[in-house]
């Protein structure tokens, strides 16, 4: 059982079985909806996923893009749209030990800004999952 939790506690959620990804992702709307450079995100099949403690705020930011954040605290706990069906994308800082956060490949790369320097030798895709390789967004 793996368990993360939003800064003030209330929000918190679980999940059952490996993660199907782990990226780093440099896209606009990530940095903006969290204030940071980039991103770290994990991914989880949603049937092994649930929430736990107070439920989360749902904002519907695009059609079909839901983005999951603790009522009080406002801290970003996870990430869902239809055309990711059968994921929820979790924040790998909301971890309970974002020390076993394991990144394996960045995606929208050719956004990375130009002052952030990430020197791993992951896998670097331009684009989004959508554009990869099925294997990286197959939740079954």
């Amino acid at each position: 059982m793996t368990r993360g939790q939003c800064f003030c506690k209330k929000t918190s959620w679980e999940y059952d079985g490996e993660v199907t990804w782990a990226c780093y992702c440099h896209c606009d709307d990530c940095r903006r909806n969290c204030s940071a450079p980039v991103v770290a995100w994990l991914g989880v099949p949603l049937k092994n996923f649930r929430w736990t403690g107070q439920a989360p705020k749902t904002l519907n930011s695009s059609k079909g893009v839901f983005r999951h954040f603790c009522a009080d605290c406002g801290a970003p706990m996870g990430f869902e749209a239809d055309h990711y069906e059968g994921g929820m994308h979790l924040y790998a800082a909301s971890l309970m030990d974002p020390t076993e956060f394991q990144p394996t490949f960045h995606v929208n790369y050719q956004s990375k800004l130009p002052w952030l320097d990430m020197s791993d030798d992951l896998p670097k895709y331009d684009g989004t999952l959508l554009v990869q390789d099925a294997g990286l967004r197959d939740y079954d």
